[in-house]
């Protein structure tokens, strides 16, 4: 409460002058770094839409890994979380249109992010004190990606776009539709985007079971079936999704309505086995001890896991221009989601192998959530000043065989407010919001079955502000300060059962406390002469981080680990001889990890130099970037799954209605590794995209790109993957892509 009125006093002192209300005019930029828009102020990157049109086809994550302190965690082709500054999961929030998007992908890593990049304004890497006014926790930072469906502006002409792409390294094509016409008055937008992949291409050696069965003479059939194998199982994903938006405008600002449909199927290639064990003895008997993995893996190798997906989402969204003595206009947002992802087990035709094994059931992930936010807008002509509401009833439940947690409740109530205001030494920019969190759930007793109920309501504070000044005409220097609160998710209190798709058994805490960041960083801009430099020092101190640690790999001293593992097992010895038929908790091939806290320290930098040079033919960009993250708890034991340095090659050219573009993205080895990782060798990613633009009419327009990735055919894995052994990166990508607009 103490905190809450201190940001109520704050708030009044920047509000003690008197406002002078007026139009403000905004301004839609779309660039590649380090520039402001209409839907959230001070972005770190803005991708423009078109590098999404004319590139290959990914998920969300891999359409933004190539920016400087932005990386994914990828399981398969079809799932990419983004990761920015080391950060992850719900640090990092995913916003459609300034709106949390409320999916499931924060349950599962295995879990993709439902939205659709067709025919989007742009995509949105957010971090400092803007990032606050729109999501709460967010540690990392936001990504928002914008479409207009529903429309600001009246669409002036109409217009038709339809795309085809088809790609080599996964055997598949998409296609998508778009119309925007104003009929009557009414903007209407429509959008249909089809996807169909395959299982997708590996480099040679990339499979490690592989290399296993080449130390085994006796297994030389087996042999030349896997080496034989030149694509990963059950990479393949089809998503079909469509979009439908109409809106008014007038002088007294827009209103409108969306509806959102995203329906997917794709592959999981590579889930754990929590019964793995008992099939693992009877492989011995028959075949000896070292080989018992390698039967296991032939024997489920034929069985197919995949998820479905179904989402439908309602948006309502406008814009009022009250131009009052005090507001100036307000934005509101109204968002009903119902999402369920469905993960399946499906034996494939002619295998009998467990005809006497229970068939598995489905499980179904759903979230049901209901928003509703609304900025205020009382800038005057010395500052920009914003103040924020929102509301948000969401739902979460797992039911099936492979629920491993009880129906959930989160609520949230929101205050957040935003200035921006350029002073004569300095230009300033502060943020700071409120959260009033109430999370519900339970947990189940794994022994006895016993139900205990938790009601957890608690308030989180954030903070931040950054110092911009221009050191000279060509030289610019910003300091950042955040401090921000982040309550534990759902899964991270709730979580009581095996979680197939990191191999563990994950077990929550409900008495978990708050994460509490502190972040300090500096950055320098230089521009002159066509040469352009940009660096960035960061320290973020994250108190009580929240990380899953495998309950073998302790962070206390090997000897007082040992002494109170044989108290442990002594107790535990007392406590099973009580109970029939309960030795242990087993839990087949799972890794036992607990969701827990310890302080943490992430730091690291980023600095990219280039020089454009303009040509009689065109204009050629060259640049060199480099980011590194280093991420220790206080103990001193690396955080786990931290992407290694990069260092990021770029070459651009363009001619008239011509577009060439290399990207070299050279991954160092990551040996900082957390305890029970594995570590990550280096790779490099070689990436080109060729563009040309015929203009056929005024109004026509075809855009050819001829796009390869990967063409040194790496075998790449990603440090940052829960399943980077068993699941590499593609290998050698050529494509296609038309784009006819009229």
């Amino acid at each position: 409460m103490k905190k809450f009125l201190n940001a109520i006093v704050v708030m009044i002192a920047f509000h003690s002058h008197n406002l002078i209300s007026q139009e403000i005019e905004e301004t839609v930029v779309v660039t590649s770094a380090y520039i402001d828009t209409t839907e959230i102020n001070n972005p770190l990157y803005v991708i423009d839409g078109i590098d999404i049109l004319d590139d290959a086809t990914s998920s969300l994550g891999d359409a933004i890994d190539s920016y400087l302190g932005v990386s994914i965690a990828d399981y398969g082709a079809a799932v990419g979380q983004p990761i920015i500054r080391g950060m992850s999961g719900n640090r990092v929030k995913i916003l459609k249109n300034g709106l949390v998007n409320r999916d499931v992908s924060g349950l599962g890593a295995d879990h993709l992010n439902d939205l659709d990049l067709n025919d989007i304004q742009q995509i949105e890497i957010v971090k400092g004190p803007s990032s606050i006014l729109y999501a709460n926790g967010t540690i990392g930072g936001i990504i928002n990606v914008v479409d207009d469906c529903i429309s600001a502006l009246n669409y002036e002409l109409p217009e038709v776009k339809v795309g085809y792409e088809t790609q080599s390294v996964n055997d598949g094509s998409s296609k998508n539709f778009n119309y925007k016409n104003n009929i009557g008055g009414f903007n209407v937008n429509f959008g249909y985007n089809k996807i169909d992949f395959g299982n997708y291409d590996i480099p040679s050696g990339a499979l490690l079971h592989e290399e296993e069965h080449d130390e085994h003479d006796e297994h030389e059939d087996e042999e030349h079936h896997e080496d034989n194998m030149s694509f990963l199982n059950h990479s393949d994903y089809a998503i079909e999704a469509t979009k439908f938006g109409i809106s008014k405008v007038g002088d007294w600002g827009y209103v409108g309505i969306s509806v959102d449909n995203l329906e997917s199927v794709y592959g999981i290639p590579f889930h754990g086995d929590e019964h793995g064990d008992e099939h693992g003895d009877d492989h011995d008997d028959e075949h000896g001890d070292d080989h018992g993995d390698e039967e296991e893996h032939e024997e489920h190798g034929d069985e197919r896991i995949f998820s479905t997906t179904d989402s439908e989402s309602t948006t309502i969204k406008g814009s009022y221009n009250v131009n009052g003595s005090l507001i100036n206009k307000i934005d509101f947002t109204f968002r009903n989601s119902d999402y369920v992802l469905t993960e399946a087990h499906e034996e494939e035709e002619g295998h009998d192998d467990h005809g006497d094994e229970e068939e598995h059931a489905p499980t179904m992930f759903m979230n049901e959530a209901t928003e509703f936010g609304t900025i205020f807008d009382i800038s005057n002509d010395i500052s920009t000043q914003k103040v924020v509401f929102n509301v948000v009833d969401e739902d979460n439940s797992i039911v099936g065989e492979e629920a491993f947690m009880n129906p959930a409740n989160n609520e949230e109530f929101t205050i957040g407010y935003y200035l921006s205001r350029d002073l004569n030494l300095f230009n300033v920019d502060v943020g700071m919001r409120v959260d009033q969190i109430e999370r519900s759930g339970s947990v189940t007793d794994e022994d006895h079955g016993d139900i205990d109920y938790y009601n957890i309501d608690d308030t989180a504070n954030s903070f931040a502000v950054s110092l911009g000044r221009d050191l000279s005409d060509s030289l610019s220097l910003s300091l950042g300060f955040a401090s921000v609160e982040r309550l534990p998710s759902v899964l991270e209190l709730f979580m009581n059962g095996p979680h197939l798709a990191t191999g563990r058994f994950e077990v929550g805490d409900p008495t978990l406390s708050s994460e509490t960041s502190e972040n300090f960083d500096i950055t320098l801009n230089y521009e002159k002469d066509g040469f352009y430099a940009y660096a960035s020092f960061y320290i973020t101190d994250v108190d009580n981080y929240i990380a899953l640690i495998d309950e073998e790999d302790d962070h206390h001293d090997e000897d007082e680990h040992h002494e109170d593992e044989d108290e442990h097992h002594e107790d535990e010895d007392e406590h099973h001889e009580d109970e029939d038929g309960h030795d242990d908790h087993d839990h087949g091939n799972l890794i036992h990890a607990n969701y827990m806290q310890e302080d943490a320290e992430f730091d690291g930098y980023e600095f990219e130099f280039g020089k454009s040079f303009d040509l009689d033919s065109g204009v050629l960009d060259l640049s060199f970037g480099r980011d590194v993250v280093n991420a220790e708890f206080s103990d001193g034991h690396y955080v786990p799954r931290i992407n290694p340095a990069r260092n990021i090659y770029s070459l651009s050219y363009k001619q008239n209605n011509m577009v060439f573009r290399l990207n070299l993205k050279d991954v160092d080895k990551q040996s900082d590794i957390g305890e029970g990782e594995s570590e990550t060798d280096s790779y490099k990613m070689l990436d080109i995209r060729l563009t040309k633009i015929f203009s056929l009419t005024d109004n026509n327009e075809l855009r050819v790109s001829l796009f390869g990735r990967n063409l040194l055919n790496e075998v790449a894995r990603n440090h940052s993957s829960f399943v980077k052994d068993e699941v590499p990166l593609p290998g050698k990508n050529y494509g296609i892509k038309f784009n006819f607009t009229f």
